[in-house]
């Protein structure tokens, strides 16, 4: 197997990163050591330091053994992003328990499915999250429930407690739990359950760690120790901010500016006034940046650094907010799996619009075969994207049929289609479950949106594929404009069939005023397909 990448890595950055053999508690320990007034944490100008969080998170835990709560218990944290978050998270670690994390958007269903498969008998929850989880409490092992008041106004029921009495019951000292990073599991990550129930990726402390060292060492050149303001409006459940986010700052002496969720006002002001220089995000944050029409006042120019993930980001709009802002969005690669991140776009080299970039330090990969999955593809020619390194997942919480599918002699198959170029830079062409087949030619969504999103009257676009009774599947398009533009249906097509091969043209699209997406703001294709389906079996 070529290692073409390697070649764009300059001398002084390693392409084979040591991993120090520390639990993930010790990177915030580091960092308390050296830069203990520096400030860790700013959530509407209440700040914490890197002391203070530390001390905090070892009360936490400290409260959490006087539960008791052991090596190995399973504590799901269900909260929004805010410092209760990281300090939930740092003791859950300390006291050798594993986080189980939960977006506080998910129905009963799902929370049930979640807090059963993981066994998780406390939670730490937020309080526009309680009545599901008492709904829930009898069908599942829950006994503890910590309830962090945003807005105190739910009267607790027996036996449960607020966050701040929680604290308060860690007294005395921590007793100390030895970790070993190799083998010791971190995090139980939940996958979206795009191809069926929800599955728990195991993520090791060594796992966790080694990404956020990658990550060091891969922007070693454009991240200032001690001195770089991330803004976080990701969600620290989700892998991304919590590696991307949550963990390279706490690695890298950062300020980490917290926001609970993306609203696009309430970012520009926080720009203004905090003025971060780092911007972790996913394209449709950037989409509704570079739209708002006084973007220009706010000051956008103290970002440097933003990277892009958790989506394919159109090359139009990356264009797009580089012209408005002078930052530079480097787009990456990465999955729950992988706690996250597998490629960049390198700080230190040639960026090419449209892929994902090369791989992390320690990171192999190749493009292989989708028939067989063992056949490297040749260079350009599409295939599935797999995987090797230290930030691969140990496997899937009880279920070993899907560690099986998923780690195959040493690689995770990430279920995307790719194509490598000479150079080693990965394209991602899109999901395995998401090709398109219409007439025998395979379609691939994202060809279609990429010139969708070139259209100057489209905001946001996704394509999917419908049953079709002669072409086995059709294209359908559902497109949402920016504001004050217009367009007929008719006209867009015609403008597809001027920018791609007749077989690829929608054959249909629908227009609204927004699309389904995740907490992350990932637009959520397979909301859509159902959609589809529904309306196609009630006629």
């Amino acid at each position: 197997m070529s290692k073409s990448w390697l070649k764009h890595y300059p001398n002084d950055v390693e392409t084979d990163v040591q991993i120090p053999d520390w639990s993930i508690p010790d990177m915030l320990e580091d960092t308390a050591d050296k830069l203990p007034e520096q400030v860790a944490l700013s959530f509407y100008k209440q700040e914490m330091t890197y002391k203070e969080l530390n001390e905090a998170s070892n009360v936490f835990a400290r409260s959490l053994q006087s539960r008791g709560v052991k090596k190995g218990d399973r504590v799901a944290i269900m909260l929004p992003t805010c410092p209760q978050f990281v300090i939930a998270y740092f003791g859950i670690l300390k006291c050798g328990a594993i986080v189980t994390q939960i977006n506080p958007m998910l129905v009963e269903r799902e929370l049930s499915h979640i807090l059963n498969d993981a066994g998780a008998e406390t939670i730490v929850a937020f309080d526009g999250a309680y009545e599901n989880v008492k709904k829930v409490q009898p069908q599942t092992p829950l006994k503890t429930i910590i309830m962090l008041e945003f807005q105190p106004r739910i009267q607790l029921g027996e036996g449960d407690t607020s966050f701040q009495a929680f604290l308060a019951e860690g007294t005395g000292q921590l007793n100390p739990v030895t970790i070993n990073s190799l083998e010791d599991v971190a995090v139980f990550q939940y996958t979206g359950g795009t191809t069926g129930r929800s599955k728990g990726a195991m993520l090791t402390h060594r796992n966790i760690v080694a990404n956020t060292v990658q990550s060091y060492e891969f922007f070693k050149h454009h991240i200032r120790y001690g001195q770089e303001r991330t803004l976080t409006v990701l969600p620290l459940f989700h892998v991304f901010g919590m590696t991307s986010a949550m963990l390279l700052s706490i690695r890298t002496g950062a300020t980490n500016i917290l926001l609970p969720k993306f609203d696009v006002q309430e970012v520009l002001e926080t720009i203004r006034d905090e003025k971060p220089t780092m911007f972790p995000g996913v394209p449709t944050m950037y989409v509704a940046i570079i739209h708002h029409p006084e973007a220009d006042q706010y000051g956008l120019n103290s970002l440097r650094l933003c990277n892009s993930g958790s989506a394919p980001m159109p090359v139009e709009l990356l264009k797009a907010f580089e012209r408005k802002t002078g930052a530079s969005i480097l787009e990456g690669f990465g999955l729950s799996e992988a706690a996250p991140v597998t490629h960049c776009n390198p700080p230190f080299g040639e960026r090419k619009y449209g892929s994902v970039g090369i791989g992390y330090p320690s990171t192999d990969y190749k493009v292989v075969d989708v028939a067989n999955g063992v056949d490297e593809v040749e260079l350009g020619e599409i295939g599935e994207l797999i995987v090797s390194g230290p930030q691969v997942m140990k496997g899937y919480w009880n279920n070993e049929e899907e560690t099986a599918i998923a780690l195959r002699d040493g690689w995770l198959y990430t279920g995307d289609l790719a194509r490598m170029d000479e150079d080693g830079y990965v394209s991602i062409v899109d999901r395995k479950k998401d090709l398109i087949i219409s007439r025998g030619y395979n379609i691939y969504p994202r060809d279609v949106e990429e010139v969708l999103y070139e259209h100057p009257a489209v905001m946001e676009a996704v394509v999917i594929g419908v049953p079709d009774p002669y072409r086995g599947e059709q294209v359908q398009a559902v497109v949402v404009l920016k504001s004050g533009e217009s367009i007929t249906e008719e006209a867009l097509i015609d403008y597809c069939s001027e920018h791609m091969a007749p077989y690829k043209v929608p054959k249909a699209i629908e227009f609204r005023q927004g699309l389904p997406k995740t907490n992350v703001g990932k637009i959520l294709r397979r909301s859509i397909r159902e959609q589809y389906q529904k309306q196609k079996s009630n006629t």
